[in-house]
């Protein structure tokens, strides 16, 4: 027969519920160890409370606009790390990152680097960043492409600008401009990505695409062209054409900026 005093009184089930997953993990460990780590951080934090209604309240009466990046993290962090300061995560989190924009754009790895970090968290800043990605994508549906250019280079800025590699993604368009598809054809290193004209063009055929847009980025967050950029594209205009098939333009994402090879008369 189970010994009933094993189960764990009433408040430790509180606990236990309020802290989710955070606690079960703490129970697969020695209970010497859980002594020291999910029980005690408790008590030395508990200053925190009144700073998140304080934050909570500044945010619900004035909006987004009356508070600093930091603290927009911070609120964010509050439901990720439900029991401790976050504070001092959020504004490591930008100092490390530079920008808001920067701390969505990290890699996973990249975030845990950060002292308060773990993996669970990471991967929930990566899913916030997902849905504003999906938010901006969403906004070019059925749409008129080069009608909403803004949205374009928005839904682009937030997709690429922070990546560590290059990615040469392609946008095909129908014979309204409308979108047709969003794909990376490739990933490469910090400054080169491998692309293939003739690929890029047989994809096109193959969504009954009559125009498309080159987009990649430059990791080093500076989005001047390079001769390389300049002259694949030219080569990718030079196959397509024959086909029926538009090159609108190439645009290149920098951290801060980007740059249009139409717009600077390269193409």
């Amino acid at each position: 027969m189970a010994n009933r005093s094993a189960s764990p009184p009433d408040d430790q089930a509180s606990f236990i519920e309020d802290e989710r997953g955070f606690f079960a993990e703490q129970l697969s460990k020695p209970k010497a160890i859980r002594k020291s780590t999910a029980l005690d951080k408790e008590e030395p934090s508990a200053h925190y409370h009144g700073h998140r209604e304080r934050l909570r309240t500044k945010y619900r009466d004035h909006g987004d606009t009356a508070l600093a990046d930091y603290e927009v993290l911070e609120l964010l962090l509050f439901r990720l790390i439900p029991r401790r300061d976050t504070k001092p995560i959020a504004k490591a989190l930008i100092d490390r990152f530079g920008t808001l924009a920067g701390v969505f754009g990290a890699p996973p790895a990249l975030l845990q680097e950060v002292k308060g970090v773990g993996e669970a968290v990471a991967l929930d800043l990566k899913l916030v960043a997902t849905v504003g990605q999906r938010m901006l994508k969403s906004e070019l549906r059925g749409k008129q492409v080069l009608s909403s250019w803004s949205s374009v280079i928005d839904y682009c800025h937030a997709a690429m600008a922070y990546e560590s590699r290059e990615q040469f993604r392609i946008l095909f368009l129908d014979k309204r401009n409308a979108l047709i598809a969003d794909e990376v054809q490739g990933h490469g290193t910090v400054d080169h990505t491998p692309v293939y004209p003739r690929e890029v063009v047989r994809r096109a055929l193959e969504l009954s695409a009559t125009a498309i847009i080159l987009v990649h980025n430059h990791p080093s967050g500076d989005p001047t062209p390079s001769r390389a950029d300049i002259d694949m594209t030219k080569t990718i205009i030079d196959t397509a054409k024959p086909l029926g098939i538009t090159v609108h333009d190439h645009i290149i994402i920098g951290k801060d900026g980007h740059v249009s090879l139409k717009g600077l008369r390269l193409i």
